[in-house]
């Protein structure tokens, strides 16, 4: 018998949030911060055309996708990366920057993706505490030494919901040594209205040691096509595209994104119903004693201590019932909490009433 021999990782593989339930045909799945509004329906006439030329490769470069992100973000066009979904993204920056026994700090509770990437290549991943869930400047400042490659945050935060301000997020920038890349996630930025807010694109499109994330998959719907981007200095894109697959972006998903970004009344819409909706369902949960973060993306992190029911209790009253949430036990290892996503209006009712029976 043939023995091969691979690569061991210290890795606990990503779980997504469940999407079934045994013996239940139709389930409401509010684990995994999808679109509440689905697809917009430039992207829908889009997809639903028979002549999509789908035998031929697609364009290596995303040329097309690129020149629309740039339009719509007002940013160089140059500096601009695609991937399969952030995801890609985020594991060639570690292929590009990491070496064995090089660090990275990540707040404990954080997209379980940097992490995972960070040890695949075999850097040191070093967690930075946070303060009542919310990224610490300091903690993470803490961390940080002379081994420090990568310094990942995503803003606002997932799971917590939480965020850092323009000042805060600019305060890091200034305090870390120069020679430290920045990565910032502002995958669910469209949806954040707070005034001391301000995207990590926004505030370092001419930083050459900040790097920033984005997706197409949360506001605009496409998640299932993963699709996603990268923006940072010429020099770390041209060295990146010495790394991507030649052929990441599929042809319908650049497409698709396209047309994604030319619908800013889907967007607005989208953010007007998260707000509406993401407000209404934190009033509703507070009157039995479930607590979450100030509104931010497009979920809430619900805070049980002080409820009657614990979060696996109500967990698995909801999941009997067709209705998933995110347990925070899975990668993150918080106890007695649950991530919402906000879904569409049906699915919101539905959950609300849902919670009243388990509670009346």
């Amino acid at each position: 018998m043939i023995t091969l021999k691979f690569k061991k990782f210290n890795i606990e593989a990503y779980k997504p949030g469940k999407s079934r339930v045994k013996k239940l045909r139709k389930v409401i799945k509010l684990s995994a911060n999808e679109s509440a509004l689905g697809l917009s329906p430039k992207v829908k006439r889009l997809i639903s055309n028979k002549k999509l030329i789908l035998d031929k490769y697609p364009d290596g470069k995303s040329k097309d996708l690129r020149k629309a992100i740039s339009k719509t973000y007002n940013c160089n066009f140059e500096k601009i990366i695609c991937g399969a979904g952030s995801d890609e993204v985020i594991q060639m920056i570690c292929q590009l920057f990491l070496n064995p026994k090089d660090e990275v700090v990540l707040p404990e509770y954080s997209f379980l993706m940097y992490r995972i990437y960070s040890k695949v290549v075999g850097a040191k991943v070093v967690f930075s505490k946070e303060i009542n869930f919310k990224i610490s400047i300091k903690e993470i400042l803490k961390k940080v030494n002379k081994k420090t490659k990568i310094v990942f945050i995503a803003n606002p935060n997932n799971p917590t919901g939480t965020y850092l301000t323009k000042k805060e997020v600019l305060e890091l920038r200034k305090k870390l040594n120069k020679n430290i890349l920045l990565v910032i996630d502002d995958a669910y930025a469209e949806y954040m209205k707070n005034s001391d807010y301000s995207s990590g694109l926004n505030l370092f499109k001419n930083k050459d040691n900040v790097f920033i994330l984005r997706t197409f998959s949360k506001i605009f719907g496409l998640a299932s096509l993963r699709v996603g981007w990268g923006y940072g200095s010429k020099k770390i894109i041209d060295r990146l595209n010495l790394i991507k697959p030649p052929f990441n972006v599929n042809r319908i998903a650049q497409l698709a994104a396209v047309e994604a970004l030319k619908d800013k009344k889907f967007v607005n819409r989208s953010i007007k119903h998260n707000f509406f909706y993401a407000n209404k369902i934190k009033k509703f949960l507070e009157k039995y004693n479930i607590f979450s973060n100030t509104v931010s993306a497009n979920f809430l992190f619900l805070n049980f201590e002080k409820c009657r029911y614990s979060s696996n209790f109500f967990y698995q009253k909801l999941k009997s019932k067709g209705i998933i949430l995110r347990s925070t036990k899975d990668g993150y290892h918080i106890n007695n909490r649950l991530r919402l996503t906000i879904g569409s209006s049906k699915e919101n009712l539905k959950f609300m009433n849902t919670v009243k029976g388990i509670f009346d």
